[in-house]
């Protein structure tokens, strides 16, 4: 799990001692894009998928990460960071994983 700042580069990275090295550079990735383009990572990924997508280049730049479970974190209506989750089995899952993180400090970074 990685938290950035609102420009997207890393404050706090946790890693399981368990968990493979790839997770800890997706996650950083995921937390990178999804400040970048102020989404969820599985929302714009959802949208790139589409053969119509005009964005579609964006998936090379390097550092990008679109799946599931990069987030971006706000309080009182603006953005103060991000969150990427890796490891969990799917997109689907770093998503519910990334939105418990916030929703356990969103008392704490409420304006």
């Amino acid at each position: 799990m990685t938290v950035s700042d609102p420009s997207g580069l890393a404050l706090v990275t946790l890693r399981d001692r368990f968990a493979g090295w790839h997770t800890l550079e997706a996650a950083t990735g995921k937390a990178r894009t999804a400040a970048s383009w102020r989404e969820a990572t599985s929302t714009l990924a959802a949208r790139l998928a589409r053969p119509d997508a005009r964005e579609r280049a964006i998936v090379n730049v390097p550092g990008v990460v679109v799946v599931g479970g990069g987030m971006p974190i706000e309080a009182a209506g603006q953005q103060v960071g991000a969150i990427g989750v890796s490891g969990a089995p799917g997109g689907d899952n770093d998503d519910i994983c990334a939105n418990a993180g916030i929703e356990a400090v969103a008392a704490d970074i409420a304006f």
